[in-house]
């Protein structure tokens, strides 16, 4: 053992804090992005929300775009961000909780429009949304007057699952409550009369059997229907209308009742707000008058122009003595440039990576998603001479607008078949394909799996007989022999 000193020369990147906030904004999508800026603004007082010069009204557009003529890109990039900083440790994105309704979506045009009585709020005039767990609680204080069995009640409405399912076993109730079985099952007869018809049930069969007792409707054969849906499912007829001893045009009755019934009788209090897509980018068609091609621009309707007020900065540097004071301004100014910029460089990789995109699978917007290529992040890293990393983080959880609906950029990128003539296929569009063969049967022409793959090969696509399953599967497309029961029925 001995101690000596050694000289070695290395490289290794750096992962400065400029670096490190340049990459957490690229993988950011236009949502996270407006909520990171209004936090920044609060925090930095050199920076502040401005507004496109001339607005759109005066015909006027200041965001970044990129223009796709098929065989040029625009590819002006700054020196200081070259879209290969590979990082150890990716940073997460902030969680951001969005509402993208509108609170005065509910209020109409009449009414009185003075609000200084508090009686008169806004708050005040909106309709209160009701839980299940409300709705039940209020079904059991009118139904049952013993303290106990109130208690008791409540306690197995915040049991339901997800459905209005009541899932646990009444020996293990009786184990948890300390109440006698009978107690249980006599306040559980009780709840399975509630508001919606179906809450409290055991099982689908029995939620199934609680609405059609209700509605009268649950007689013997319907009994023996409710114990066989596996049959159903099946689409086995002949074997249910057996079983019921029942003709077939009566159990098609019994099966249009069943129908109309509710499997998860909650729904109706299910009270989620549908978020809408927003798109980060927008694809454009240039007219032909004008070359043809494409065109991407960033949507610059969700997210805030930031601007450096150079102006304040000036008046505060010459007012400020002190030296405290004189370096947070330097750096709430080096802070807010550095942002600036890669903002700019974050707009510039985006449309970059968007513009390729489009190119490589041109053939996709112009005929459809029976010509989607093959594509991986590799393709595109290597056009635009950028590390995979980067074009993944601008890909994830980014959506663009085309002529053809709203797409995620993962979208783009599926993985290679390779035929025996070398030919590559997309697997989105063989299932794009496969779904169109079997939307084309006829009850007398169901297509098996073997007769697609027969199908497949004769137009230059070689694919097993379990591939073809496999995107049946994923599509949620049943087999041919459930396939063709359905095509009988109908």
């Amino acid at each position: 053992m001995s101690q000596r000193l050694d000289l070695r020369q290395s490289q290794n990147l750096v992962m400065t804090p400029q670096l490190q906030q340049a990459i957490k904004l690229l993988q950011m999508n236009n949502v996270e992005l407006s909520e990171f800026l209004e936090a920044e603004m609060e925090k930095n007082p050199l920076l502040e929300k401005g507004e496109a010069e001339g607005g759109p009204a005066e015909g006027e557009d200041h965001q970044p775009e990129a223009r796709v003529e098929r065989d040029n890109v625009e590819q002006d990039f700054d020196e200081g961000w070259t879209g290969n900083e590979a990082e150890t440790h990716q940073p997460e994105a902030p969680s951001v909780d969005y509402d993208g309704g509108n609170y005065l979506t509910g209020v109409g045009a009449g009414g009185n429009r003075n609000f200084d009585d508090p009686e008169l709020s806004l708050e005040n005039t909106l309709a209160k949304t009701v839980t299940l767990r409300e709705h039940l609680l209020q079904q059991l204080f009118v139904d049952m007057e013993d303290a106990r069995d109130r208690m008791i009640g409540a306690v197995l409405i915040d049991m339901l699952d997800e459905s209005g399912y009541l899932r646990i076993e009444i020996e293990e109730l009786v184990a948890r409550l300390g109440a006698s079985k009978e107690r249980i099952e006599s306040i559980l007869g009780r709840l399975k009369k509630f508001d919606p018809t179906g809450v409290f049930a055991r099982s689908l069969p029995e939620c199934l059997a609680l609405q059609l007792e209700e509605q009268g409707k649950l007689d013997t054969p319907m009994e023996i229907l409710l114990r066989n849906l596996n049959l159903l499912a099946d689409h086995d007829i002949d074997g249910l209308a057996k079983i019921c001893d029942v003709n077939t045009t009566y159990l098609q009755d019994m099966i249009a009742d069943i129908k109309a019934l509710n499997p998860r009788p909650i729904s109706e209090f299910d009270h989620f707000i549908v978020q809408t897509v927003v798109p980060d980018a927008i694809m454009k068609p240039i007219p032909k008058s004008e070359g043809g091609g494409w065109r991407v621009e960033l949507n610059n309707d969700t997210l805030p122009r930031v601007l450096v007020n150079q102006q304040y900065y000036a008046e505060i540097s010459a007012r400020t003595r002190d030296k405290k004071d004189k370096e947070y301004i330097t750096s709430q100014m080096n802070s807010a440039s550095w942002l600036v910029k890669a903002l700019d460089q974050r707009a510039k990789t985006i449309l970059k990576v968007a513009a390729e995109i489009i190119e490589q699978q041109d053939a996709f917007f112009l005929f459809g998603i029976e010509f989607l290529r093959p594509l991986t992040l590799k393709d595109i890293a290597e056009k635009i001479e950028m590390h995979e990393s980067t074009v993944s983080r601008v890909t994830s959880n980014k959506y663009i607008g085309t002529p053809r609906g709203l797409f995620e950029l993962k979208y783009f990128f599926s993985t290679a078949l390779i035929s025996a003539d070398g030919t590559a296929h997309s697997a989105e569009s063989i299932k794009a394909r496969v779904r169109t063969l079997i939307d084309s049967e006829t009850p007398d022409n169901i297509l098996s799996d073997d007769s697609i793959v027969e199908i497949l090969q004769k137009e230059g696509i070689d694919l097993a007989r379990r591939t073809v399953a496999k995107y049946r599967d994923m599509l949620h497309i049943p087999s041919s022999v459930q396939r063709r029961k359905q095509k009988k029925e109908r």
